[in-house]
């Protein structure tokens, strides 16, 4: 037993009496929006995998020759053997798909905001930094490293940014505005558009992090900032949700990338991305943009599922996107409710504070290209009769 046991079996049983205990499951995606859980398949409404290439042919058959080509580990960090080839094209690719100067690559998205945010902020001490109340926490925990303050603006409020960006950011050396293109607990939109033009108005620097975007929206699947190329400076976005592998990337400048290279901690202390992981990006740069049809189809299931929760009666927020919450309120009935889908053959995950807003516990149903029109309608139909 560890000294710690004693303090963490506390810490643990505080979390459980308020209800927020987490435990792990083991799951095996399946073809056809399925997934296998406990033994049954069940249908698939929590993965990411968008556009359902997380099991396609040509990932996984290039992650497997990119491994036995290049072996199975990278060896070492970026910055000291860990550079292949491979590395430098994919970066190159990913550039072009964003119509940016050039990329970096990281382990994950989480590493990405949380790594790029502070070295931006070290380049730039006493930046005024302006963020959505509801971005993603792996923002907070990049503010929270480098120690700086928030001017949080109402959820997609722009005429609330643009009032602290004229009363908090004119007399700052520098100002950073901190937003998503598409929320992931809510499946609403940013206006990207008029974020630009507030961005130039005010001097400020404008980073967008596309994770639930690339590969869905946007035209040929390259996000929303793609509809203002060259007026958005820091691009993230990440390749293990619509590009069905791993990892992250950053996309921006010569200039920005030079930088990151030389000051984003969490990549310079971390090993570079093993060939399997390269070799299912690239599979995946090839198919992505000749998607166009699996996009619109997971358009129309997104209307679908919104139509249908609307007449049973439960707020589905501003989702207009793959992601459509629907709201219950308190934890226990939500969790509740995803329980019961579970044993009725739906997998509808039950999201709770603290990863969204206390009283706003939800089912946050994400959609997926191979779904199908009938599998919606039997999603409504177990949600009205296990309410």
């Amino acid at each position: 037993m560890s000294k710690l046991d004693s303090h963490l079996e506390a810490a643990l049983a505080r979390i459980g009496r308020a209800g927020q205990r987490r435990i792990l499951r083991t799951t095996a995606l399946l073809p056809r929006g399925r997934v296998e859980r406990g033994g049954a398949a069940l249908l698939d409404f929590s993965s990411n995998d968008y556009l359902g290439l997380a099991r396609h042919p040509l990932l996984t058959a290039r992650a497997g020759e990119w491994a036995a080509a290049y072996g199975a580990g990278s060896g070492a960090s970026r910055l000291v053997t860990g550079t292949s080839e491979a590395h430098l094209a994919l970066e190159a690719r990913i550039a072009a798909f964003k119509h940016c100067e050039a990329a970096l690559i990281f382990a994950s998205g989480w590493q990405a905001n949380a790594a790029v945010i502070p070295a931006l902020l070290a380049a730039a001490p006493g930046t005024a930094v302006f963020t959505d109340r509801l971005v993603h926490a792996s923002m907070h925990a990049g503010l929270a490293m480098a120690g700086s303050r928030q001017h949080r603006f109402r959820h997609n409020d722009l005429d609330h940014l643009e009032a602290l960006l004229a009363e908090k950011g004119a007399e700052a050396p520098a100002r950073l505005i901190l937003t998503e293109s598409v929320f992931s607990m809510d499946g609403d939109l940013a206006d990207v558009a008029r974020l630009a033009d507030i961005a130039e108005r005010h001097d400020a620097a404008l980073f967008i992090d596309e994770a639930h975007a690339t590969g869905v929206l946007g035209p040929g699947g390259r996000g929303l900032t793609a509809l203002v190329p060259g007026r958005v400076d820091v691009v993230m976005g990440t390749f293990s949700k619509a590009l069905g592998g791993f990892g992250a990337y950053v996309a921006g400048s010569q200039a920005l990338i030079d930088y990151l290279v030389n000051a984003a901690s969490g990549f310079v202390f971390t090993t570079a991305p093993p060939p399997a992981v390269l070799g299912a990006i690239d599979a995946a740069l090839d198919l992505v943009p000749q998607m166009d049809a699996e996009r619109a189809h997971l358009a129309t299931l997104g209307d679908r599922l919104r139509t249908g929760l609307t007449r049973l009666g439960l707020d589905h927020g501003e989702s207009s996107t793959q992601i459509v919450p629907a709201m219950i309120g308190p934890e226990d009935e939500a969790m509740a409710l995803s329980a019961r889908l579970e044993e009725a053959g739906f997998l509808a995950s039950a999201i709770r504070p603290p990863t969204v807003p206390p009283g706003t516990s939800r089912l946050r149903i994400a959609l997926r290209a191979t779904h199908s029109e009938a599998d919606i309608d039997a999603l409504l139909a177990a949600i009205e009769a296990h309410r």
